[in-house]
């Protein structure tokens, strides 16, 4: 079965960012863009206080700090690659495909991100068909937030516990994996944007229940990538 969406009104990433959405779209995308921001945003709290703790010289509160990062971590790498996966059903079922842009290197910093990013852009010159672009930037983007997220948990745990031979390294990974965390969630909300601006209406209801069944509310950290890959859960605006 395939449904088209509506024709494009816009020609680029940019635009789709500038354009109204309807009503029931713009709440829609509220709705899920703000569970993504209010968890990233306790996650980036609670990091900034460890890392601040760390600069005034007082480690053990640091570590202590560190301690809620990996649940918070998880808790943002579920409910972002549930809204990339689901894109990317819709795409794969019904062919229904937006404007976008390739990764930019620029707006990464981990040996991942910047490798995933390098071969983002060569695609786009070689895959012919946008439907093609647009199902491997999702699981790009859906294999950076489940790689990132591990070792952001990893590094994390080791803090907490005292477990790092090389501290200064750790704190490092964490900052690094954080920062490219941030451009896969400014990533996922510009896509699901211009997605929801071609998406047909009837297919609305059926794009929430599955972002929402695959994005737990209280992931076990531990658990978490497991969760991911086995339902196979895991550009921008400036373009």
């Amino acid at each position: 079965m395939s449904a088209r969406g509506p024709s494009r009104r816009y020609e680029s990433v940019r635009q789709d960012w500038r354009a109204i959405l309807p009503e029931a779209k713009a709440a829609f995308f509220e709705n899920h863009t703000k569970e993504l921001e209010n968890t990233y945003l306790m996650l980036s709290i609670s990091l900034d206080e460890a890392i601040a703790f760390r600069r005034c010289g007082q480690t053990a509160k640091a570590f202590q700090a560190i301690g809620v990062v990996p649940e918070l971590s998880a808790l943002l790498a579920c409910r972002m690659s549930a809204v990339l996966h689901s894109m990317r059903q819709q795409a794969r079922h019904f062919g229904v495909v937006p404007n976008l842009a390739p990764l930019d290197i620029a707006n990464f910093r981990t040996d991942l991100g910047l490798r995933s990013a390098r071969l983002s852009s060569l695609l786009s010159h070689v895959l012919l068909s946008e439907r093609s672009q647009f199902l491997h930037k999702l699981s790009t983007l859906e294999h950076i937030v489940r790689e990132l997220t591990d070792s952001f948990i990893e590094s994390a745990e080791r803090l907490a516990e005292g477990q790092t031979l090389n501290p200064s390294l750790s704190w490092q990974v964490l900052d690094r994996c954080h920062f490219d965390l941030n451009t896969c969630l400014r990533e996922t909300v510009v896509l699901l944007k211009s997605l929801l601006l071609v998406l047909p209406e009837d297919h609305m209801a059926g794009l929430d229940f599955t972002i929402r069944g695959l994005a737990p509310t209280r992931p076990d950290h531990r658990s978490a990538a497991p969760i991911i890959e086995a339902r196979r859960i895991g550009a921008a605006a400036r373009k």
